[in-house]
């Protein structure tokens, strides 16, 4: 068990390093293209030779590499251009509006995915299975960007309800996060139902449950003490891996709704060619997606004893 953990730790910290390599080469190979995404566009030819020779942008590439991600590691992605503020300190800002914005999503899409998935599964073919697989096939039909302008007419212009901006302005409210919530889980519920659904036919189908059935243990028993928790396996990893979606995938729903979050952040930053915003944004975004995907390879390793035991010889 330990030594699968450490082999998927090992792993993460690779595929990160592997990754900023990519992110490096990508934005930092063209020296004289990032002077003037700093200095600007008007800067001349001499006040960018300048500026490069200081931060030894004329180094060799594995060097310039070394030092770059040497300073990422603690958080040195250097100062906006945009913002006038350290690239970190401002990310952290607008990741932390994010975070409760993805919170209060997935404590609503993962309990409503996972009981209505469980619930369509139980019954393969029933009215209530059938019910439930076209709602969730409306739902994740519907991309954001249309469900959130009908919203806002149904919400804002209509009933008059909710206000139609989240810019929390006048600080933290309840009434202008509901909107981003709300779009969020619609679309991403659907997804959820759909692969619990599944998972909880696959495993309904099983020998084993077929056996319980047949020793007379009353179905609420099977479900609950035999099926419920192998279904959960795959729910599980897919649930882990939304938090990665939810991070940079809502650049639609912060931006429609003016939500200065971490996804309008990566938007602003590629539209002002803001580099060190970028920079910071794509390795923070990878850090969540390879630390969520291990996340769930481990708790995937704990729900499931074939795995922990094949480890272990």
């Amino acid at each position: 068990m330990l030594t699968l953990v450490l082999r998927r730790i090992a792993n993460m910290l690779l595929l990160m390093l592997a990754l900023s390599l990519v992110l490096f080469l990508a934005l930092d190979l063209n020296p004289d293209s990032v002077a003037r995404k700093v200095l600007g566009p008007y800067s001349n030819e001499e006040q960018r030779a300048i500026w490069l020779e200081e931060n030894g942008y004329y180094d060799p590439i594995p060097i310039r590499y070394s030092r770059w991600i040497s300073k990422a590691v603690v958080g040195d992605f250097g100062r906006s251009v945009v913002f006038q503020d350290e690239a970190i300190t401002v990310v952290g800002r607008r990741l932390e509006r994010t975070a409760y914005l993805a919170a209060l999503v997935m404590g609503i899409v993962a309990p409503l995915g996972i009981l209505f998935g469980v619930l369509a599964g139980m019954r393969e073919g029933g009215l209530r299975d059938r019910s439930i697989s076209i709602g969730s096939i409306v739902t994740t039909s519907i991309p954001e960007f249309a469900s959130a302008p009908l919203l806002l007419v149904v919400f804002v212009f209509w009933l008059g309800w909710l206000p139609g901006v989240s810019s929390m302005a006048s600080g933290w409210s309840w009434r202008e996060i509901i909107l981003p919530v709300l779009v969020l889980v619609l679309y991403d519920v659907g997804y959820i139902v759909r692969i619990t659904r599944a998972s909880m036919i696959d495993v309904m189908q099983s020998h084993y449950i077929r056996t319980a059935v047949l020793k007379g243990l009353p179905r609420r028993t099977v479900i609950i003490r035999h099926a419920l928790r192998n279904a959960l396996l795959t729910p599980f990893t897919v649930i882990m891996l939304q938090f990665n979606w939810l991070l940079s995938g809502v650049i639609v729903v912060e931006y429609f709704f003016a939500y200065r979050g971490f996804g309008a952040l990566l938007l602003e930053g590629a539209l002002n060619q803001d580099i060190y915003i970028i920079q910071a944004c794509a390795m923070v975004a990878v850090f969540v997606a390879v630390a969520t995907q291990t996340i769930g390879d481990l708790g995937y390793i704990l729900l499931n004893p074939r795995i922990r035991f094949s480890g272990n010889n």
